[in-house]
């Protein structure tokens, strides 16, 4: 495997955006935390950090990323807050694997590059009740049917109910996973503050981003007037999702990490006369945690960065396995922090029962660990 590319780096553009948007995340998590819900002032903070432009191409009047750098840019959002990180993330994979997979028609691409330069943030959603995650096939429940009442030339009507909508409330767009009457599977552009368009809380009392506001979506009749046609997978779409998440969670390690090190250096017990920090059994618990992070982190940057020199289906796998890596290497980070913390791993003065739940969410995405592992190891094998 080669070294990242120079490129990998973040510019000084795309650094002033992570660094806006990470400030806007740690300013409004504990409120979305609180609130079980993504607040107005948080959606205000998101759109107004210009992340939104990240991974919109320069052409186009955004920032550029190639997928090391947005990978880069994601542990940074991570290590923030978990939930509203999520938010940016899902934003960013949409974004990012449009434009080079091409994976949406021209009047779609342009779209979402308007939408990006705004600061509007937009989000697929495909996840049903019945359906559940579409990463293993099925078709939707939900329905596209042509406009027949002159809404737009081409239009669509959409109607069904979508679940797991990441950040909802913050956000204006929406590519909604529809089926038409003769079962062709297509995504529409909806707009989310237009008509037919219906929120149901159904995220108080997650176990985990209870900040992300993933409420159920509700779409009766709502009005698409572009679309895109069913097509073939294609490998960006996988490679930006799984380092969308991969990064993410792994951001969520590497706070753990530093919530540990911080409590070990002023935790003082009376019969130590000392801070933990000073005792063997910490100290290996923490150069565990660094060594499992830091070796995730970098086959991440690696995998991330062949992609990078080569966007194809060969190299979708290895991101695949450093998603895998990275989620099982933040739940273990968090979970080794609250073990040495001891009971005070319990108590909201410390941030770490929140980053455990957090971290084990990373598990449920896609790709599941069998799946990312087998579909390497047979890459390989094949050679």
């Amino acid at each position: 495997m080669t070294s990242p590319l120079p490129n990998s780096e973040l510019t000084g553009a795309q650094t002033e955006v992570v660094d806006r948007a990470a400030a806007a995340i740690r300013q409004h998590a504990a409120e979305c935390e609180a609130a079980q819900d993504v607040t107005p002032d948080a959606a205000q903070a998101l759109s107004d950090s210009a992340y939104t432009r990240l991974a919109v191409p320069e052409d186009r009047g955004g920032l550029g990323a190639n997928l090391s750098q947005f990978a880069q840019a994601q542990l940074t959002l991570g290590r923030a807050d978990a939930s509203l990180a999520l938010i940016l993330a899902m934003h960013g994979h949409v974004t990012g694997a449009a434009f080079q997979g091409r994976t949406l028609p021209e009047p779609l691409l342009h779209a979402v590059a308007e939408a990006g330069k705004r600061g509007e943030l937009l989000n697929a959603l495909a996840s049903e009740p019945e359906l559940g995650s579409p990463s293993r096939g099925g078709l939707p429940q939900t329905r596209a049917v042509p406009d027949a009442t002159g809404f737009e030339s081409g239009g669509w009507r959409i109607t069904g109910r979508k679940t797991w909508s990441t950040g909802v409330r913050a956000l204006r767009w929406a590519l909604v996973t529809a089926a038409t009457p003769d079962g062709q599977v297509g995504r529409y552009w909806v707009d989310l503050h237009g008509s037919g368009v219906r929120i149901e809380p159904t995220w108080q009392g997650a176990l985990a981003l209870r900040g992300s506001g993933s409420h159920d979506v509700v779409f009766t009749d709502a009005p698409s007037g572009l679309h895109a046609p069913p097509a073939p997978g294609q490998p960006a779409s996988s490679a930006w999702f799984w380092t969308a998440i991969a990064a993410t969670y792994l951001g969520v390690g590497f706070a753990a990490l530093d919530a540990i090190a911080t409590y070990a250096r002023v935790r003082v017990p009376t019969a130590l006369g000392a801070p933990i920090a000073t005792l063997p059994r910490i100290q290996e618990n923490v150069g565990r945690m660094v060594t499992s992070l830091q070796a995730a982190r970098a086959l991440l940057l690696d995998a991330t960065a062949q992609w990078d020199v080569d966007p194809s289906a060969g190299s979708v796998p290895a991101i695949g396995a450093a998603k895998a890596h990275a989620t099982n290497a933040a739940v273990f980070a968090t979970d080794l922090a609250s073990r040495t913390a001891g009971g005070a791993a319990l108590s909201a003065t410390l941030p770490l029962e929140k980053l455990l739940r957090d971290a084990r969410a990373g598990l449920t995405h896609p790709p599941t660990d069998d799946t990312a592992y087998t579909t390497l190891g047979r890459l390989l094998l094949e050679e």
